[in-house]
């Protein structure tokens, strides 16, 4: 299996096999404003995000070393006091988190209580804490502040790394989307929005960056050469980008998928530790959705902003004369050519395209003003030497 991989990898990055990524852009550009369209839409029809206490406010209270750890235990103790909706969650061995709305002084001690009776701790085991909404607005803010701050710096560096700001464009249009539709699945999951996962959505971006800057330094390589060479236009060589990083890319995908994996299922639902499980969510969804776009949004979006320039369209224009020149001398011998630009026979087969015929030369003997002009000469030559003889 191993070698099959390897040898996948292989054909893909000499474009023996390619994927025609570039050349359904319209499909890929579809699917991703579908996307955005319900990632934008899930909030709404849902009544909004589940934020956290850190955002909007409230009560807390902590229950350790207890033997139950019912979430059960934790809802009717609170309901027996108020009709607070309250939020329990099992966030390590032996510890129970309960949350509510603000609650005034006389709540927090009969809630305290209940608490107590329900899981059968004593009063040093039960801790309450009151976060306002003031620090919540302040988190939000903060946070704002320093997803523009990331973006800004992500457009400047992409500018003077490439030397180029649709490169720059496509790379944050594809930051946007990573960040708009994660959102959307944390809206659609309704996991809880906290400080850990604002910072697991700096993190996704962070890492989407890496697999742009990988697809982009090979975009750039294959480009350096387009002129000098008239065997694959543009699109292609884009495409081929692509196909050679595309390996790499699902590689360290996979990479670190799997211990987020393990963190979201195994420590979250199947040990039930859920400190870790919104930061997870993040990553997990993040690291995914980083991927498909760097493939299927910013370099095709980047290849259909460039293949409109006038020495992009002129020289695209010059490899499809110069390949339907070689597909008429050809004879039938060529059935297809793949997106890398490689011939292929009707066993799909690579074959070499026939060699154009050289350009004839032009005879001089047939020019007379040369022969003419050649004969004045000789003889300006001939009476000049006659003359230094006779002196």
């Amino acid at each position: 299996m191993a070698a099959g991989f390897a040898q996948a990898g292989n054909q893909l990055y000499t474009g023996e096999r390619s994927y025609r990524f570039i050349q359904r852009s319209n499909l890929w550009f579809l699917i991703a404003g579908i996307l955005i369209i319900a990632s934008v839409a899930i909030p709404f029809l849902r009544g909004g995000f589940n934020f956290g206490i850190e955002f909007t406010g409230g009560s807390e209270f902590m229950i350790s070393q207890t033997e139950n750890t019912e979430i059960s235990v934790g809802e009717d103790a609170v309901a027996s006091v108020t009709d607070q909706e309250a939020t329990v969650t099992h966030i390590a061995e032996n510890t129970i988190r309960v949350q509510t709305e603000e609650l005034d002084d006389a709540e927090t001690l009969e809630v305290g209580q209940a608490l107590q009776e329900g899981y059968g701790v004593g009063a040093d085991q039960v801790s309450s804490t009151f976060i306002g909404p003031v620090w919540g607005d302040h988190i939000s803010q903060q946070m704002m502040i320093g997803l523009a701050v990331f973006l800004a710096l992500v457009a400047l560096y992409m500018a003077l790394y490439f030397r180029t700001w649709k490169m720059s464009v496509a790379a944050i249009a594809g930051l946007a989307f990573v960040v708009v539709v994660t959102v959307g699945i944390y809206a659609a999951t309704n996991f809880e929005v906290t400080p850990s996962a604002i910072i697991g959505f700096l993190t996704i971006l962070s890492y989407a960056l890496y697999d742009t800057m990988v697809v982009f330094d090979k975009i750039r390589e294959n480009l350096a050469s387009l002129h000098e060479q008239k065997d694959q236009t543009f699109t292609e060589r884009v495409n081929l980008a692509i196909n050679q990083t595309l390996v790499r890319s699902v590689n360290t995908s996979v990479v670190g998928i799997l211990p987020v994996g393990s963190i979201l299922f195994i420590g979250s639902w199947l040990l039930g530790a859920g400190t870790l499980r919104d930061i997870a969510l993040a990553l997990f969804t993040g690291i995914i959705v980083g991927t498909v776009a760097t493939i299927f949004v910013q370099a095709p979006l980047y290849a259909r902003m460039r293949r409109g320039d006038a020495d992009i369209k002129a020289h695209t224009e010059e490899v499809l004369a110069l390949r339907e020149e070689r597909l008429e001398l050809s004879e039938g011998k060529i059935a297809s050519i793949t997106a890398s630009g490689t011939p292929l026979d009707e066993d799909g087969k690579p074959v070499a395209f026939p060699p154009l015929p050289e350009p004839e030369e032009e005879d001089e003997e047939d020019d007379p003003v040369e022969l003419l002009d050649l004969d004045v000469v000789l003889s300006g030559d001939t009476a000049e030497s006659e003359g230094e003889e006779q002196r």
